[in-house]
């Protein structure tokens, strides 16, 4: 997908009238005029965690294999030469013990060799740093798509995806304790011009100089007066599925999640331990125990290494162990932990997505992780299957896209009776907002924010198709080839449907919400990962003939 970015300057941190320091971000002229200035009452906090923020957008650990064949010949050439030279320096080094000619190293021989090391890898330090800045195409590899910042009522945010598509990063700053007064506000959704000339500014803020935040409001009016002549124009493409994988993690962080509470010594514990210890066999998850009313436990795999959160306490339903792995990834949320109050983690299930919220103040640092790394949003964890299937009609979608637009941020009760739809009808209308790319849920907030991640919503090509294993289900749901043999009350207001579909016997749980929290199933797709890509298409059509039978006639 092709994605124009237009900016009239170069964001940058810039000297102010006395004294002041203004960090002012360029906006994206292709999209509706945005703009917010005031004071940084944090600048350490902001500091650390959009720096946090900008690791979460260059992370990339899926594993590449490389083609070797050149690397093998050059080693084997290096070989014969070294032995060469080795033999030769042998023969020489013989003769002169046996003339008795035995140099030993001077301290200035040493000094010298230290000296060449140093120089050696300040060089390959220096080249590595002008290669992200001056190689525009690495840079882009790096940085699929400019960050996206978002101007609220309540709230700034700023959002970004790994180019792996495995890890989201959103940070929020609340605009009472955040920021200073802001003498001009235009609230909206823009990009903004992103650099790593900007991000080593971000480095240089400090309490003692008051620095202002600002998204250029002048920029706008210089677009007008010039025509747009000194413009810096590009045009994006996007990778395949990152744009897909963005707004479909929208659907996972509105699902109905275990939340648990963690002090930042017990992150430390987590993140000192996996620096310090590298896995060489599997399993490779972090286990969480959770039982109502205790302390969580950490427990490390396969080191079975125990990290009790003491001063953090589970509430909510039993359940069994949860594991997530991919866990090298959290070590983005180092350099905030000296700073953070308290760590968040929403849970979804084993193999499922997680959200690590870290808590500063006026601050927060929402980091999302796929299941695992190499499972990303787009193709991978098709989180939107375990999801309830009822659609809701395009005018229920238009009426509560209107609503949430105007008003910004609405509580999912609000808009249930505003609408005068059910629960479920307005959560799917809701999750076909964030696939549209124009809604976002705040996890800490627990409200649903307007945010256009793009000036047009995305349509279903860029979305991407359906997943096979829902086109499948829809297709036996049908056909007429699903028998309900019995639907049991579950706990917590769930219900366990077992039946026939095909040739295949299943069974499900489906909680109160609708969305699946089990099932079991003969066919290979559960067999291989059971719900953690998604349920399989014979689960789906037991709970599709099971909500069809609840539909008034």
């Amino acid at each position: 997908m092709i994605v124009t970015m237009k900016y009239a300057s170069r964001s940058g941190l810039y000297d102010g009238s006395s004294g002041t320091r203004l960090l002012q971000m360029a906006p994206n002229l292709a999209r509706k005029e945005v703009a917010f200035d005031g004071a940084l009452n944090r600048p350490i906090e902001f500091r650390e965690a959009i720096s946090a923020l900008h690791d979460v957008v260059i992370n990339d650990l899926r594993f590449e294999p490389r083609d070797k064949t050149a690397y093998k010949q050059w080693v084997e050439q290096q070989r014969k030469r070294e032995q060469v030279i080795r033999q030769a320096a042998m023969d020489q080094k013989r003769e002169a013990i046996a003339r008795g000619e035995v140099e030993k190293p001077t301290a200035d021989l040493k000094t010298a060799h230290t000296s060449a090391l140093k120089r050696y890898w300040a060089a390959r330090r220096i080249l590595d740093r002008r290669l992200r800045k001056e190689n525009h195409e690495l840079w882009r590899r790096l940085m699929p798509y400019d960050p996206v910042i978002t101007v609220a009522d309540d709230v700034v945010f700023f959002e970004c995806f790994s180019v792996d598509q495995s890890s989201y990063g959103c940070l929020t700053v609340d605009r009472g304790d955040g920021f200073g007064e802001s003498g001009q506000t235009q609230l909206g959704t823009t990009n903004v011009d992103y650099s790593w000339d900007l991000y080593e500014s971000f480095q240089s803020l400090r309490t003692y100089r008051q620095t202002r935040f600002q998204i250029d409001p002048s920029a706008f009016q210089v677009s007008t007066d010039s025509g747009g002549a000194e413009h810096c124009e590009e045009k994006i493409d996007l990778p395949d599925g990152w744009l897909s994988g963005f707004v479909r993690l929208q659907a996972a962080m509105a699902m109905p999640m275990r939340k648990v509470s963690l002090p930042p010594g017990a992150v430390y514990s987590l993140l000192a331990f996996l620096k310090r210890n590298k896995a060489k066999a599997s399993p490779r998850a972090i286990r969480f125990e959770l039982a109502e009313g205790q302390t969580p436990r950490l427990v490390l795999e396969p080191w079975e290494q125990v990290i009790d959160a003491f001063g953090g306490e589970y509430h909510g339903p039993p359940c069994e162990p949860i594991r997530i792995w991919g866990r090298r990834r959290l070590l983005t949320l180092s350099r905030l932990l000296p700073l953070a109050d308290q760590v968040d983690v929403y849970l979804l299930g084993t193999g499922l997505p997680s959200f690590w919220v870290v808590r500063m103040g006026p601050m927060r640092l929402t980091l999302g992780l796929s299941g695992w790394t190499t499972n990303d949003w787009s193709a991978g964890s098709a989180v939107d299957m375990l999801m309830p299937q009822e659609k809701a009609r395009p005018e229920v979608v238009a009426k509560i896209a209107e609503s949430l637009s105007n008003k910004g941020a609405e509580t999912l009760d609000k808009i249930v009776g505003q609408s005068y739809v059910s629960r479920g009808v307005a959560t799917s209308a809701l999750n076909e907002l964030a696939l549209r790319g124009q809604a976002i849920y705040d996890l800490h907030a627990g409200l649903f924010r307007w945010r256009s991640i793009l000036p047009l919503p995305l349509s279903d090509k860029e979305i991407a198709p359906p997943h096979p294993e829902m086109e499948a289900a829809e297709v036996l749901a049908r056909s007429n080839k699903v028998t309900l043999h019995e639907e049991i009350p579950g706990p917590r207001g769930g219900i366990i449907l077992t039946g026939r579909v095909d040739t295949n016997e299943c069974e499900t749980l489906l909680d109160g919400d609708g969305i699946v929290r089990r099932g079991k199933c003969a066919c290979s797709w559960h067999r291989k990962a059971g719900i953690r890509n998604g349920p399989c298409r014979h689960i789906q059509a037991l709970r599709l003939a099971h909500s069809r039978r609840e539909l008034p006639t």
